[in-house]
């Protein structure tokens, strides 16, 4: 037969263990650090800065989608171009094939 803990012998066996954890050394508190003050003319610059650099982000996504909307028309434009030019090819191979029928 196996020999079980009880449940009251358990905490008497724990008890050694809780006692050594309590008589550990403290750690040594932290002094806290100070919380740095900012002046009023620090605090406007700053304001200014983060607004400045709002600006500077909605310009930015301004010229992102004007440049998407160049780039589609741009786009459009090349395959208008691409278009014509295989009309253009379509036709002088069609003229070529006439002249060749003619001549022979």
């Amino acid at each position: 037969m196996q020999k079980s803990l009880s449940i009251y012998k358990t905490p008497l066996l724990l008890l050694p263990l809780l006692l050594a954890a309590c008589a550990s050394d403290r750690p040594v508190p932290v002094a806290p650090t100070p919380v740095a003050v900012v002046s009023p003319d620090q605090l406007q610059r700053e304001s200014e800065g983060i607004a400045m650099l709002s600006n500077r982000m909605k310009n930015g996504k301004q010229l992102i989608a004007q440049g998407q909307v160049k780039v589609q028309q741009g786009q459009a434009t090349v395959d208008e171009g691409n278009r014509m030019i295989d009309e253009g090819r379509r036709i002088v191979d069609e003229a070529q094939a006439s002249y060749n029928n003619i001549k022979n």
